[in-house]
């Protein structure tokens, strides 16, 4: 379905409101799901570099891999599965959650702990490549720009353009696990008996097309979240290192 005809039909359907419902969740998860990742990327980045202080384009993949396997794990795949299930139930005929903290009781109750953690396979290969792939881009980017001065200090807009660029790859590399991953934490994720059977009848019933359902919605807001947190973290950093260092 076009993005014009689903946002018009969700407005007409729900309101402006139904745009934004498991908004809660999301804000709930971003500011840790960022704290994880970018302090595990610093972590091993600042093991990683050369005595020059330049960390080479496989090494940045390499750290991204391990941040987003770390935030996969502690923070993403249990806040997802509550987002997904959370807009599955309010989108159902009748449903049962009265609200983001009422989900999670309900889900807890009926389903344990391991009911936040369903499609955690899934989500580990899709945060995992996710971040290899933007660290990797990124990496390449800035060394790039950079030349043989590792301390030459990036424009702002300069840090926004590459990290769309990482956005924008990041979404054509993983957008198949990603649907796999939202297919695996649903409220139907019973029908699956692991993350290769669903991709198996995704792929049987719904063909190849099936896993790149709503790139093109998905590559705005990616690239433009990617811009704006890469530009957030450049900045952090920058100020770090006069107040603290860090390198």
């Amino acid at each position: 379905m076009p993005l014009k005809i689903l946002v018009s039909s969700t407005v007409q359907g729900h309101g402006v409101r139904g745009l934004y419902r498991g908004l809660s969740s999301l804000l709930y998860g971003s500011i840790p799901k960022s704290a994880v990742r970018f302090g595990i990327f610093e972590f091993l980045s600042n093991h990683a570099k050369d005595e020059s202080g330049r960390l080479d384009s496989t090494r940045g993949m390499l750290c991204g891999l391990g941040a987003g396997v770390m935030e996969a794990v502690l923070v993403v795949c249990p806040m997802e599965t509550v987002k997904v299930k959370f807009i599955h139930d309010q989108t159902s005929a009748k449903p049962k959650y009265r609200g983001f903290y009422h989900g999670v009781r309900e889900i807890v109750r009926e389903q344990g702990i391991r009911g936040t953690y369903q499609g955690l396979t899934a989500t580990v290969l899709k945060q995992g490549s996710n971040q290899a792939i933007r660290f990797f881009v990124m990496t390449s980017l800035k060394n790039w720009y950079k030349g043989d001065d590792p301390t030459k200090a990036m424009n702002p807009l300069v840090t926004g353009m590459f990290g769309a660029i990482a956005g924008a790859a990041s979404v054509f590399g993983n957008t198949p696990l990603d649907v796999i991953k939202t297919r695996m934490q649903g409220l139907e994720a019973h029908k699956y008996k692991s993350t290769l059977d669903c991709a198996v009848k995704i792929m049987r019933y719904e063909g190849l097309a099936a896993f790149y359902k709503g790139t093109v919605p998905r590559l705005g807001r990616v690239c433009l979240d990617v811009a704006l947190v890469f530009i957030i973290y450049e900045e952090v950093v920058k100020f770090l290192n006069v107040v603290w260092k860090t390198d």
